[in-house]
């Protein structure tokens, strides 16, 4: 569908491809609408199928769709097909701003494309960081080059705004925000409910306490996935008021490490992926969350939800900080150690509980919209540190598990 803006009028276009991205956009996107803002959304496909459900809860239908997936794609190939396809978009539509996400290629493409064309750029979930460039990968360095791209950074706590400062990002360009995945959950959890598959669920585990358990992040495939799956299991075994629910991501690696370890354990409840709505009615229901993932990270804390992080380290440590999450590191024993503390520490939950606005009010989008409302801001030189770049001696201390 082709957009024409008034010339006065500001121009959003929003570029996303995954469902982290969608779940964290939507708000924004939603309340434009609501607002009267023009708005272009254009869909990579990186997440072909866990999209389509994501646009139907939220109402939403891309302007777009660049279908840039294909088998055995290489990292580079995704980002040379993302540019080639979003380009001509660029060309025509000439937004006032191009609105991205995170730390994704598609994040990164839909940066740097803007940037060639000399369309400011506007990053959602700015300034995360872990320390190690390669850890998550690729994702860390996506973050820190769009960092280098963008003219808006939209922070969503104090310490990522914290963060760019001490790269040399202009205090001017730095807007904190909350985190629009609090806006997203509220969303959510008001206008939804419970599916059939997840009242199938609860009534499977009806009288035991749910640990919900994800794990994905590639750079513990293998040995740490299995270990990790063992001690979980060994943690239950001992325990049989309590069962994990694990909705399962389809990668190969995950559903091997799976078969192996969890096979044949009648406490442990393996799914197909939820949808979004699902998910976040699980989580409001689980007693204990173990999760390698970011976001989930940032959901568990706005519920007041008890999280182990199945990491070395974390670019969120104010859930850390709060007492809502502790870092399980790679080592077996300190998951053992954790979860088995976890049943008798009565004040971990009492601190979690307290913890629900670490990462935002749910009105991130709202001083998002506020922001792009106003005049585009005028290009400039690169104003920041080459440190973002080539270390992060400058930034706020790295968290890491002990």
């Amino acid at each position: 569908m082709e957009v024409v803006k008034e010339p006065s009028r500001p121009l959003l276009l929003f570029c996303l491809g995954t469902r982290p991205e969608m779940i964290k956009l939507a708000p924004v996107i939603l309340l434009a609408k609501q607002r009267g803002m023009d708005t272009l959304l254009v869909n990579t496909g990186q997440h072909a199928d866990l999209l389509s459900p994501l646009f139907d809860l939220f109402g939403l239908h891309p302007d777009h769709d660049l279908t840039v997936m294909c088998a055995n794609q290489t990292l580079n190939g995704l980002l040379a097909r993302i540019l080639e396809r979003l380009d001509p978009i660029l060309e025509k539509a000439a937004p006032s701003h191009v609105i991205v996400q995170g730390d994704t290629a598609t994040a990164l493409a839909g940066a740097l494309a803007a940037f060639n064309r000399k369309i400011p750029v506007a990053h959602v979930e700015a300034g995360l960081r872990s320390g190690n460039r390669l850890s998550p990968f690729p994702e860390e360095m996506n973050r820190r080059l769009v960092t280098e791209i963008a003219d808006l950074h939209f922070a969503a706590t104090t310490l990522n705004r914290d963060t760019l400062l001490a790269g040399g990002v202009p205090a001017e360009r730095i807007h904190t925000t909350g985190n629009s995945v609090v806006d997203a959950l509220h969303h959510t959890l008001a206008r939804s409910k419970p599916g059939i598959d997840l009242l199938a669920l609860r009534r499977q585990v009806a009288g035991r306490r749910v640990v919900l358990l994800t794990t994905h992040r590639r750079e513990n495939f293998g040995d740490t996935m299995r270990a990790y799956l063992r001690s979980l299991r060994r943690f239950v075994e001992a325990h049989p008021d309590l069962c994990v629910v694990f909705p399962m991501h389809p990668n190969p690696n995950v559903r091997a490490a799976a078969e192996a370890e969890l096979g044949g354990c009648d406490q442990v409840i393996i799914t197909s992926p939820l949808g979004y709505a699902d998910f976040v009615h699980l989580l409001n229901d689980a007693w204990l969350i173990v999760s390698d993932s970011g976001g989930i990270q940032e959901e568990a804390s706005a519920l007041g939800k008890p999280i182990l992080v199945l990491r070395e380290n974390t670019e969120r440590p104010e859930g850390v900080h709060a007492g809502v999450a502790r870092l399980a590191g790679e080592q077996p024993d300190q998951l053992d150690r954790l979860l088995g503390g976890a049943v008798a520490d009565k004040a971990w939950f009492e601190q979690a509980a307290k913890a629900e606005k670490v990462y935002g009010d749910g009105r991130a989008a709202a001083r998002i919209l506020d922001v792009l409302a106003g005049p585009a801001p005028a290009k400039a030189a690169p104003a920041h540190s080459p440190a973002l770049l080539h270390g992060f001696a400058a930034a706020a201390p790295l968290l890491q598990a002990s």
